[in-house]
């Protein structure tokens, strides 16, 4: 299908001319026979396309809420005012545009930018004077930029660990050999085996629905669009064990019968782009990618990567496909699971990075090493990237059943008191639930903890996390669109102080009203933390608001605002 190859063509004018002309768009409609209006549409949906052209260097700083806490203020300004520019404006600036961004996976190293998606960490405004100098005099950015790798600052003892062991590239899949489809599939099972992307839904029954498809093509696609704001747990794997997600990707078509995998890398690791295509080019050169994979008869697959353009929806698994095959990555109604309509309308298997990463493990240890670690229902390790007030920020890979305290004294947590779980979309933690654990059975965790102190404003917090589901949101949902606009308002009136009792019932009923009439996990879920926050910090929020007992929508009490010009004015007439 040409259609599938828009977002390349896209990238390659993006990133020959700085942005995507008319003309650019007439040549690839030609080529590709998609109308001009709809490749109009999709270069609107993503945030890193740009139709104005720009400067030779486009600088993305990170807006999320752990930038905010750091510095990105005192960064930004750096940034107009040693560039000249101004964030978010088209200009004739030859040299430089900038433009805020989400989270783009460095929340432990923050304040962070990427510049022609070149990564630069632990910015201040001195630093930031200095890397436009150097751009200015005309120095490669390969070689200024940094190399941002995340501490991994705790694994279980070595019997437990389970991702940072020691990593032998084939190791799982020379098990193939003496193994069938059938009996790879049963292990999976055995060790309960979840998506570790946040839906935690069985992988070895996704595994079965794709095998058992009498679909005619199938097709294993790996989700590397890491987009959870805090998040950045399967950037550690990319980066420090690319084999192992191959191996879980080559292992689910032995058990599916795919002949093709692609994985969906975030524009935002494009930095990790050429350290994937290196460890593909090894696998086949070693016989666990191509024709006849381990010797094994008719067992043919191979990988390609396609990078996405910035947009945090695609992390759903049908809003991810639906940009690979060249539309806006916008989530489809449910109405078929990928296993039975995906990809081209062929049987689809969609994992995140850490499921399939888990999975070349279990098939590599064995179901029995992975019965004796973790909780009844949640087996082995998890993966989770820490950042805020701790000062141990990275990535740890915790026993399921570990709990918050525990996590939070390993990450040498400061004075704790608001804890974000899974991200924006996930949990907010308080004080009284530090004990509880993470695992199916009490508390979920997709990848993230963020830990703010008592001295962090949780209304900035929140709105942070409002403003960014407002922007990601693809618009198609009118109470996600408008939902999430109408939370944001209010919680400005919070802000203002002229927010009422009522107004904290109508959150909590628009809340509903947002999860209700969505369609995708973004909408669903947008509204969870400021519902929760106003229940679990119930005594911050008191304090924010005034009782409502009569005149609740008057915003401005204009009698009282001129009581003493008219006193005023009525005294000097007698």
């Amino acid at each position: 299908m040409k259609r599938s190859r828009l977002l390349t063509r896209l990238w390659e004018f993006q990133n020959k001319f700085g942005f995507i002309s008319d003309n650019a768009i007439l040549e690839i409609a030609q080529k590709l026979r998609v109308s001009k209006i709809e490749i109009e549409g999709v270069i609107s949906f993503y945030h890193f396309f740009h139709r104005k052209p720009t400067g030779k260097y486009i600088i993305y700083l990170n807006n999320s809420i752990i930038s905010e806490f750091k510095n990105f203020e005192t960064v930004k300004v750096a940034f107009e005012k040693e560039t000249g520019c101004t964030f978010g404006i088209y200009s004739d600036n030859p040299l430089f545009s900038l433009f805020e961004t989400s989270c783009i996976g460095l929340s432990d190293q923050e304040s962070a930018a990427l510049i022609n998606f070149y990564p630069f960490t632990n910015l201040t405004p001195k630093r930031v004077k200095k890397i436009v100098n150097h751009l200015k005099i005309g120095k490669d950015l390969s070689e200024i930029a940094d190399n941002p790798t995340s501490k991994i600052h705790y694994t279980p003892n070595e019997e437990k660990t389970i991702f940072f062991r020691d990593y032998i590239l084939g190791n799982a899949l020379q098990n193939l050999n003496k193994n069938t489809p059938e009996g790879v599939l049963e292990t999976l099972f055995k060790t309960k085996l979840k998506g570790h992307g946040g839906a935690f839904f069985s992988t070895g029954l996704k595994w079965k629905y794709c095998k058992e498809s009498t679909s005619e093509k199938k097709y294993i696609i790996c989700n590397a669009d890491e987009g959870e704001p805090g998040t950045f747990k399967d950037k550690s794997l990319i980066n420090n064990l690319p084999g192992l997600i191959i191996e879980g990707m080559v292992i689910a078509a032995f058990i599916t019968g795919a002949k093709k995998g692609i994985i969906y890398l975030r524009t935002e690791y494009n930095y990790l782009l050429e350290k994937l295509q290196n460890t593909i080019a090894e696998f086949k050169e070693k016989g666990f990618l191509g024709k006849q994979i381990c010797g094994i008869k008719n067992f043919n697959f191979n990988i390609k990567i396609q990078l996405g353009a910035g947009a945090y929806v695609c992390g759903a698994e049908t809003g991810l496909i639906e940009s690979l095959e060249g539309n806006r990555g916008e989530p489809r109604i449910r109405k078929y699971f990928p296993t039975e309509f995906g990809y081209l309308g062929y049987s689809t298997v969609v994992n995140n990075v850490e499921t399939f990463a888990k999975a070349a493990r279990i098939i590599e240890l064995g179901a029995d090493h992975f019965s004796k670690i973790g909780t009844e229902n949640s087996k082995g390790t998890k993966i989770i990237s820490v950042s805020g007030d701790v000062a141990k920020p990275g990535i740890y890979e915790v026993e399921w059943g570990i709990t918050l305290k525990e996590l939070l004294l390993l990450s040498h947590a400061t004075a704790p008191y608001f804890v974000q779980i899974s991200g924006p979309s996930g949990e907010c933690i308080n004080q009284a639930e530090f004990n509880r654990k993470i695992c199916e059975e009490d508390l979920l965790c997709g990848g993230s903890v963020m830990v703010f102190n008592r001295y962090r404003s949780i209304i900035q917090i929140i709105e942070n996390f409002i403003n960014f589901f407002n922007k990601e949101s693809c618009g198609a949902c009118t109470p996600c669109r408008a939902g999430n606009q109408i939370l944001l308002e209010k919680i400005k009136k919070i802000k203002r102080g002229i927010c009422t009792t009522k107004d904290l019932n109508d959150i909590k009923e628009w809340g509903k009203i947002i999860a209700l009439g969505s369609r995708c996990g973004l909408g669903q879920t947008s509204s969870n933390t400021l519902i929760m926050a106003l229940d679990k910090f119930k005594d911050y929020f008191d304090l924010k608001v005034m009782s409502c007992d009569i005149n609740c929508n008057i915003e401005f009490d204009m009698e009282a605002a001129v009581f003493d010009y008219d006193n005023l004015i009525k005294e000097t007439q007698y």
